[in-house]
């Protein structure tokens, strides 16, 4: 990740030259999206595996679905389904991530090789969570976050959900600063389709400028999410299941390299590895043409191309590494 990028530098994490793609690996039987398919240690751990070799350069791994509605999962089982796998992921050189609520849970998970806390709470479900992640100096994802997908929270009420959503980020922000965590180990999520409907995940989409201006790395979560599916149905029809919306999470992952997100969180890598590719070859052609005395990138492939080269505009920027209401809520 260069300076140019404008993405902003997570401490203790690598550095991409782009967008980077982030692979959800569900160690349940219950998430909304592939609940049950991963839930055995030997199937997740090959399954991350299989991500990063489709292009996903870190691995978020989660053992309990907050879909609204979903009865939490004890401690116990937490660590039990999530720690084999995040070792055994860690132990093959993969960036994981740990999609956790709980402090200890985090707490295990870095000691078995996490680098990176993805807690969709911001640290406000266990007030031990901010001190973990503090003493163990990792980089932790603060999101939008208005209480559990039940009751009342599981459809939010905005005025101005861009301004309400980053104001609350910021307040989060500030706490979790206090709380001992280092401003560049910080990353920022809107929270898509927790507390939000459809149109209210769709405006944050269109304002990610507003989010990325509170000056911390910005991650997207929008995969399979139903939101998508509400566009894709268009007003009369039945929205696909979730895991027909592969190729408009690959458009939005596009679109939110473009407007430059740090990373996108997907269920599907391959689409949306080559979307931010595609994304990052753009904004480098754009970069090319705008520098002074630069000839631009179309002219100069059509006056200097010959069959069989690549010239520096045609070279693929990077390959992929082998080593609304929601009722289906977002993991």
């Amino acid at each position: 990740m260069s300076n140019q990028s404008g993405r902003g530098h997570i401490t203790g994490l690598p550095d991409w030259d782009r967008c980077a793609v982030m692979g959800v690996v569900n160690v349940t039987p219950d998430s909304f999206s592939d609940g049950g398919r991963w839930f055995d240690t030997t199937a997740a751990v090959k399954h991350g595996l299989e991500m990063v070799a489709q292009g996903a350069d870190l691995v978020d791994v989660g053992g309990e679905s907050t879909r609204p509605g979903a009865t939490r999962v004890d401690e116990a089982e937490e660590l039990r389904r999530v720690i084999p796998v995040v070792r055994g992921l860690a132990s093959e050189g993969v960036v994981v991530s740990v999609d956790t609520m709980r402090a200890s849970v985090a707490e295990q998970a870095l000691a078995a090789g996490a680098a990176l806390v993805n807690d969709v709470s911001g640290g406000l479900a266990d007030p031990a969570m901010v001190p973990v992640v503090a003493d163990a100096g990792a980089p932790f994802v603060v999101m939008h976050w208005r209480g559990f997908l039940e009751g009342g929270n599981v459809r939010g009420v905005y005025a101005d959900v861009v301004t309400e959503v980053v104001d609350e980020l910021h307040a989060r922000v500030e706490a979790v600063l206090a709380g001992g965590i280092a401003a560049d180990r910080i990353v920022v999520d809107p929270g898509l389709g927790f507390s939000k409907d459809a149109e209210h995940d769709l405006t944050l989409l269109a304002h990610l400028d507003r989010l990325r201006g509170l000056g911390h790395p910005l991650l997207v979560a929008a995969s399979r999410k139903r939101f998508l599916g509400r566009v894709l149905a268009g007003p009369e029809g039945a929205p696909p299941p979730a895991r027909e919306r592969d190729a408009a999470t690959a458009a939005v992952s596009a679109l939110a390299a473009q407007a430059g997100a740090w990373a996108v969180r997907v269920h599907e890598v391959r689409a949306t590895a080559d979307a931010v590719r595609v994304a990052r070859a753009v904004e480098g052609a754009r970069t090319a043409d705008s520098a002074p005395g630069a000839t631009p990138a179309h002219q100069a492939y059509g006056t200097a191309h010959t069959p069989g080269a690549c010239t520096p505009e045609a070279r693929p920027v990077d390959t992929p590494s082998t080593g609304a209401h929601t009722s289906e809520g977002t993991r």
